[in-house]
């Protein structure tokens, strides 16, 4: 499994016309899967996804994470992170996984990322603390939809997590 994830200012993501997810600032993170993946490798790449500080803190220092920030989330399925480009000019996508195991794993993340966004709004609302930003959302791209992607990269700052590396 493999995230992008570039550190945002404002990211959407437009199908047909039409905006089906917008978030301003936090992480646009764009998910390839392969057949061998599991919900315990989507659990890993989660867990070092959202404690990633990445974030500037008041010395300038990347020391803060989403939660620190208030930031969201924007989650885009990209079976294209698995082509194999080493033959010739047409790329292969054979190590991507299977539509319907990947979809699986995608919604799997997506639900996991809800779960853990609406904890913290809920931890920051019961306790009275102000996060920095606006709460915490989770918004998405459509699974197999052509889509148009928008974003201003904050840094640019961009981390690849390769779960055969972590």
């Amino acid at each position: 499994m493999k995230f992008v994830i570039q550190r945002v200012s404002e990211a959407s993501v437009t199908i047909s016309g039409k905006i089906a997810g917008n978030i301003d600032k936090g992480f646009f993170v764009l998910i390839g899967v392969t057949d061998s993946d599991t919900e315990e490798t989507a659990d890993k790449l989660i867990k070092k996804l959202i404690g990633l500080r990445i974030f500037a803190d008041e010395e300038g220092k990347t020391n803060k994470s989403l939660e620190d920030v208030g930031g969201s989330l924007l989650l885009v399925s990209q079976f294209t992170l698995y082509a194999d480009c080493r033959k010739g000019n047409r790329p292969s996508f054979i190590k991507s996984g299977s539509p319907q195991h990947a979809q699986e794993l995608y919604n799997y993340i997506v639900e996991k990322c809800k779960l853990w966004a609406d904890e913290i709004n809920n931890k920051m609302s019961s306790t009275g603390d102000v996060i920095e930003g606006s709460k915490i959302r989770v918004e998405t791209g459509e699974f197999g939809a052509d889509m148009s992607c928008s974003l201003v990269n904050d840094g640019p700052f961009t981390i690849i997590l390769d779960s055969t590396e972590l």
